[in-house]
């Protein structure tokens, strides 16, 4: 499952990110593996998504939230 798939309200588990242009750029933003993540929101036609990491919301394309593999946690 990748965090494109996730729905509003679930928590997920990163568990990879693939190679990208901006995986670097990601990981510096906090998203590393085993980290917990909320999909909070997606906009009206559904790119980008917001997403609760740590004490901060992100905004991710669609696209870049393909590159990163998840797990459900509840």
């Amino acid at each position: 499952m990748t965090l494109k798939d996730g729905k509003t309200g679930m928590t997920l588990k990163i568990v990879k990110i693939h190679e990208s242009d901006l995986k670097q750029r990601m990981m510096t933003m906090g998203l590393i593996p085993g980290t917990k993540v909320k999909v909070l929101r997606s906009a009206p036609l559904g790119d980008p998504i917001a997403i609760g990491v740590r004490s901060y919301n992100l905004a991710l394309r669609k696209a870049d939230a393909e590159n990163i593999e998840v797990q459900q946690v509840s």
